[in-house]
């Protein structure tokens, strides 16, 4: 298994550098083999940490209904946050830095203390700063985002990059769990969710983060951004333009993608 791990690595990592997707990596590693996934994304996340980019925070994948039935997968997965995949509001990013890039509005957990070892719903309210309203772009280096569980595992939970608001809310402020959001283009409204969508709360999906890494023997840190998870259906990025994430009482997120040389179409 070590040699498929390996040879999965360098496959994602290949894509990434080449943006070029590749075959499905679980026919290096099988369908379920969560563990080797995970070690899989430890060792992408060891290469580019070495190469010198910097471990800012966690984003949780597949947490709600909506994505899962999208994706064809049952459970969750976590992936790292690196110092460059951090964009501020109105951001423009050129298309082309990603494979098949899409959208999903999330709101961004920004923790003041660490998270224990069997952390609570408490401990995560406790812990949190602040929140800010966010917008992840996803990203599959695993062509047509044929994937499965232990692809997006392995592919750093699909992860890409996060464009985040500036204007941070206390929890003390909103219910989250009863909040909408809409996530627009060109005006037009193309996925809506609330955050009840995140396990019943956002703050529940961070809980459940803080116990799965401790499982691996990590913990949550003060200072780290943590995405919750969508609140809608992810929106496929077909060409340049505007995408704004609007929440109700925590405010708006924007983000552009700038046409690359094929003029910012994708396929």
């Amino acid at each position: 298994m070590n040699a498929a791990i390996e040879a999965a690595a360098e496959l994602l990592l290949q894509a990434e550098r080449d943006r070029k997707p590749v075959a499905p990596v679980r026919e290096l590693l099988g369908d379920n083999d969560v563990d080797a996934a995970y070690e899989v994304q430890r060792r992408i996340i060891a290469d580019k940490v070495a190469s010198g980019r910097r471990v800012v925070g966690r984003k949780i994948g597949l947490m709600s209904e909506a994505v899962q039935r999208q994706l064809g997968v049952d459970r969750p997965d976590f992936g790292v946050l690196l110092d460059d995949m951090v964009f501020g509001d109105r951001a423009e990013i050129p298309i082309d830095r990603f494979c098949q890039p899409r959208v999903e509005g999330e709101v961004a957990f920004v923790l003041g203390a660490d998270l224990p070892d069997g952390a609570t719903v408490v401990d995560v309210l406790r812990a949190t700063d602040f929140v800010l309203p966010a917008i992840e772009i996803v990203d599959s280096r695993v062509a047509g985002w044929n994937i499965r569980i232990t692809d997006t595992v392995a592919d750093n939970a699909s992860s890409g990059a996060l464009v985040l608001g500036t204007r941070p809310v206390q929890l003390s402020e909103v219910d989250l769990a009863g909040l909408g959001m809409v996530l627009e283009h060109g005006g037009e409204p193309i996925s809506t969710g609330v955050g009840a969508a995140c396990l019943g709360s956002p703050a529940v999906a961070v809980a459940w983060l803080a116990q799965e890494l401790v499982r691996r023997g990590e913990l949550l840190r003060a200072g780290e951004v943590v995405l919750a998870g969508a609140w809608g259906p992810m929106v496929p990025v077909t060409e340049s333009g505007t995408y704004v994430a609007r929440f109700e009482d925590i405010g708006e997120v924007r983000v552009g993608f700038a046409a690359g040389p094929d003029g910012g179409k994708r396929a």
